[in-house]
């Protein structure tokens, strides 16, 4: 062991696909060592290091990096990258990142991100392969919708009326067999991708009500099977929050500041944090909104007074809001759901 290596007090690790540099601090937050380093020496530099807290921007390979320095005894600190770049000296290069990350993890009051499991990163990854097929599937429908278009071939939009489009291909006399033979391809392309995404939402679904959480936040109304283990695989601990807007902040759903001078000025939700957990509690909530604007909801709760006050949408976003907070209070105190009493709302 080096006379330097043994100062190290911080190492920030500037991540990348083969080449890695490494900025090492002391007490005094001085840098003691500077390293670049193949993927290949990197886990050997780090069970040479005496132990110290290693510093990671939260991004592609962070968690398991993670796990594999944590094994060797290291404390490891993932940063969420914005909260890096403001310690970044005037010019950017990989020297420079890994002293802005060692720079940001030594502040008190710096936020990190948990290092995930290998088993809650195949969790998430359920999900993010989802949103891929279907991401997919809407693609080639528009495409073949909009070559269809071309030849007079119109059907009403959404993913049960594309049989219709079958049929009409079939009886109609006029088409092209070369258009013919694309779009059915088309088609058959829609159909396993569509199956595809049915086995998914089958396994997570079948999940849910095997997990306790899941099952918990499913009686939550506008939380279903996907909403629930979503929240249960892509978001961090609930004890990692200290109350339920801190959550719903961190999902992205609460307002933008710009105070100043004791004026509060509040503007649109700040759109930060998990864009998937945000989609997935915007639509359920939609879903209970369209509900109550067409079958009513209980005289005297919040829904009620506000949806003679507020557009639809606005509501919706101020539901996905109260739906976040009330998911962290199950998670965090445990219990299911109960509707609170009429006027408490």
């Amino acid at each position: 062991m080096s006379p330097v290596a043994a100062v190290v007090s911080i190492v920030g690790l500037d991540l990348a696909k083969n080449v890695f540099q490494v900025h090492g601090a002391g007490q005094d937050g001085r840098m003691v060592l500077r390293k670049e380093l193949n993927r290949s020496r990197l886990l050997e530099f780090f069970a040479k290091l005496p132990r110290c807290v290693v510093a990671m921007e939260a991004c592609a390979s962070a968690h398991y990096w993670g796990r594999e320095i944590g094994k060797l005894g290291h404390e490891v600190r993932l940063i969420h990258p914005s909260y890096v770049k403001p310690f970044v000296k005037r010019q950017k290069n990989d020297a420079a990142d890994a002293e802005a990350i060692a720079e940001a993890a030594s502040r008190p009051t710096m936020r990190f991100v948990g290092v995930k499991s290998a088993e809650k990163q195949a969790s998430s990854m359920a999900f993010k392969v989802r949103d891929l097929l279907v991401r997919q599937r809407t693609q080639a429908i528009n495409a073949l919708r909009g070559h269809l278009a071309e030849y007079g071939l119109i059907v009403a939009q959404g993913v049960r009326h594309i049989p219709r489009l079958d049929e009409l291909l079939a009886a109609y006399p006029d088409l092209p067999d070369l258009a013919r033979g694309l779009c059915q391809n088309l088609l058959r392309h829609v159909e396993a991708l569509s199956q595809q995404i049915a086995e998914l939402e089958k396994g997570l679904r079948m999940r849910a009500r095997q997990d306790e959480v899941a099952s918990r936040l499913m009686t939550i109304p506008g939380i279903g099977a996907i909403c629930a283990t979503a929240i249960e695989a892509l978001a961090p601990s609930a004890k990692t929050f200290s109350k339920g807007r801190d959550f719903a902040a961190w999902i992205g759903l609460t307002p933008k500041q710009n105070s100043s001078g004791g004026k509060d000025r509040l503007g649109k939700i700040s759109r930060m944090g998990r864009r998937d957990l945000r989609r997935l509690l915007v639509l359920g909530a939609t879903a209970v909104v369209r509900w109550a604007r067409r079958y009513g909801s209980p005289a005297g709760s919040w829904l009620a007074r506000i949806l003679s006050k507020k557009p639809p949408k606005l509501i919706a976003v101020a539901l996905a809001n109260k739906l976040a907070r009330t998911a962290w209070a199950l998670m965090v105190r445990g219990g299911a759901y109960q509707a609170p009493a009429s006027g408490t709302a």
